[in-house]
């Protein structure tokens, strides 16, 4: 599994309570500057859609710039592909309030480019604050650690 893309503010910005592996309706030029890891996972969320799982807000640049087609987008909203179970179970998570569905990362799972979001809370400021005095310690402990052997 080698990781194409991720969204690291994600673990910071929110609380993710379980997490989902789903493929990914691909151009091939596309396709091409994802495994170059030009992707990217920053400001972009997964939406219910009639029954439908779309990536949304994802950047992934052409291959070639010169070469792509004059009405290429390359922040299209792509359509992720899940079982009927997962999609009906993840439609009842996101109408939940406080919930939402946010991509983790991009990677290569047996030459198929998979996508790993989960259903998250977001965590307000003081959570935030907490988290990076945990962080801190724990970081402190390490180095104490190190130093004595």
């Amino acid at each position: 599994m080698i990781a194409l893309a991720e969204n690291k503010k994600v673990f910071f910005e929110y609380e993710i309570l379980e997490t989902y592996e789903a493929g990914i309706i691909l151009l091939g030029q596309e396709v091409k500057s994802i495994r170059l890891g030009h992707a990217q996972l920053a400001g972009s969320y997964v939406v219910v859609k009639e029954e439908e799982l779309w990536l949304v807000g994802a950047t992934v640049p052409p291959y070639q710039p010169k070469n792509a087609p004059a009405d290429y987008n390359p922040q299209r909203p792509r359509k992720l592909l899940l079982q009927k179970s997962e999609i009906n179970y993840l439609l009842g998570k996101a109408q939940q309030k406080g919930l939402t569905l946010v991509p983790i990362k991009m990677y290569t799972k047996h030459d198929k480019i998979k996508l790993l979001f989960g259903i998250a809370r977001g965590r307000k400021k003081r959570g935030k604050k907490e988290l990076l005095k945990k962080r801190a310690v724990v970081r402190e402990v390490h180095r104490e650690l190190r130093a004595r052997g």
